[in-house]
């Protein structure tokens, strides 16, 4: 690749099958709407304008790309793929490169396929234009493309206007192409809407081409790879086929999943070496996990940093914000917000750490929680090294227990505790021999009388 590179992605269509109020592109995959995977496959290729064609809820859609450098064009009139195409003209009024032109609804075409398109365009033979093509199990109504050994395009046909012998052809079109902005909006210029459908079909460049003496050229990837959603059901095929995938990966990269089927991964999850990933585990979007973590079954982590050696669950949830720091423990019940667990600390059992800081050693009892909003606004506790945080406390923020504090078990604390000190904060204790046996027989003769 030499020459600058534009995208334009198609993301106008209204997507009624998807029976929701949510744009249908928006629609997310792994934790991340199906259109913003498309902006980030683009962007491993530096472009220099990737451009959305909007047109029903594009408001949602301009709100979703705009934080991303997308620009956007509208289409109006839903009349085809070619005049979807040519509503990014103006916006590349001047532009002198490759335009890959893709679909905000086949979200997982890799930036490896991308290059090989632009790559194939600036072959020998200099096609006007390079198709992306599979070969699906079932074509259906999918265009034909009948090419030569070499992959040079004879003829393009749309499903409704092949004949029989057309729609045998298993090479199918899967509408992202490639061309010089040069000779796409030329050609785009001369498309017609004189077929079945009444349409102006982005396919006919190619035969338009062909009839200049200029030749296309069609590459084949994975039907998985340009599979599209319509409903929900092909978009829980897709999310399918992404974690396989991305499961896949962390096994080849050192990962021990003991049930692949049951660890769902988000988008940027990232993990280390020698990690082990038990049944039933979550991972929302902001997760780190490094070296030789054990994630315990049924676990969920979104925001959260995880050092080497720590232990997660089972049962447990980190919410954004959180931090284990190395060798650091949480167990079942256990859930963190805007929390530093200190290397080497504890909490094993039935906690809630949010908007806390926990010293390296220190230890926080069963059913411990930090008492953190009082309705209006949020406040930290602060917990030193070693400190012992007893069963069934309540730390009331904002409060700070020293290093090597101790906290006995059942207490309210609403003060700072200084370092070494022990805090107890509970009602005294007092038994009164006889009283039960009293108090049943009492009660047992009242019931008699009744």
């Amino acid at each position: 690749m030499t020459k600058p590179i534009a995208a334009v992605i198609l993301a106008a269509g209204k997507g009624t099958r998807m029976k929701s109020d949510l744009h249908k592109v928006l629609h997310p995959i792994a934790g991340r709407p199906m259109l913003l995977h498309l902006v980030a496959s683009v962007g491993a290729l530096s472009p220099e304008r990737t451009i959305a064609v909007v047109g029903a809820g594009r408001e949602q859609v301009e709100a979703a790309v705009a934080p991303h450098g997308v620009d956007t064009v509208h289409q109006a009139e839903q009349l085809g793929t070619g005049h979807a195409v040519r509503q990014a003209e103006e916006a590349l009024a001047g532009f002198d490169g490759d335009v890959l032109i893709l679909y905000g609804d086949v979200p997982l075409v890799s930036p490896e396929t991308m290059v090989r398109m632009l790559d194939r365009l600036h072959a020998d033979d200099a096609p006007a234009a390079v198709v992306l093509g599979f070969r699906p199990d079932d074509p259906g109504a999918y265009g034909r493309i009948i090419a030569d050994a070499d992959g040079r395009i004879d003829k393009m046909v749309e499903f409704k206007d092949a004949n029989e012998a057309e729609r045998a052809v298993t090479l199918c079109n899967s509408g992202l192409m490639a061309a010089r902005a040069s000779d796409l909006f030329a050609l785009l210029a001369r498309v017609t809407s004189d077929n079945a459908a009444g349409e102006y079909y982005l396919p006919d460049i190619v035969m338009l081409a062909a009839g200049d003496g200029r030749p296309s050229a069609v590459i084949e990837t994975a039907a998985h790879e340009v599979a599209g959603v319509n409903s929900r059901a092909e978009l829980a095929r897709l999310e399918r086929a992404w974690q396989d995938k991305r499961r896949d990966q962390a096994m080849a990269d050192g990962v021990t999943l003991i049930a692949p089927e049951t660890v769902w991964f988000s988008h940027d999850t990232q993990l280390g070496r020698d990690v082990t990933i038990e049944q039933n585990v979550v991972f929302g979007p902001g997760v780190t996990i490094a070296d030789k973590v054990v994630i315990h079954a049924f676990s969920h982590l979104e925001g959260a940093r995880v050092a080497s050696g720590a232990s997660v669950g089972p049962y447990a949830r980190l919410r954004p914000g959180a931090v284990l720091e190395e060798d650091a423990k949480i167990g079942n019940f256990v859930e963190m917000k805007k929390a530093v667990l200190g290397k080497g600390a504890k909490a094993s059992h039935l906690t809630y750490l949010g908007d806390a800081s926990v010293g390296a050693g220190a230890n926080i009892g069963a059913g411990t929680i930090t008492c953190n909003y009082d309705g209006f606004l949020k406040y930290r506790t602060e917990i030193g090294e070693g400190a012992f945080i007893g069963s069934n406390s309540a730390l009331v923020a904002p409060v700070k227990i020293g290093e090597g504090a101790i906290v006995g078990a059942g207490s309210v604390v609403t003060r700072d505790v200084e370092a070494d000190a022990l805090a107890l904060a509970r009602g005294r204790q007092e038994a009164l021999p006889g009283w039960a046996k009293r108090f049943r027989a009492r009660m047992a003769e009242r019931k008699g009388k009744k």
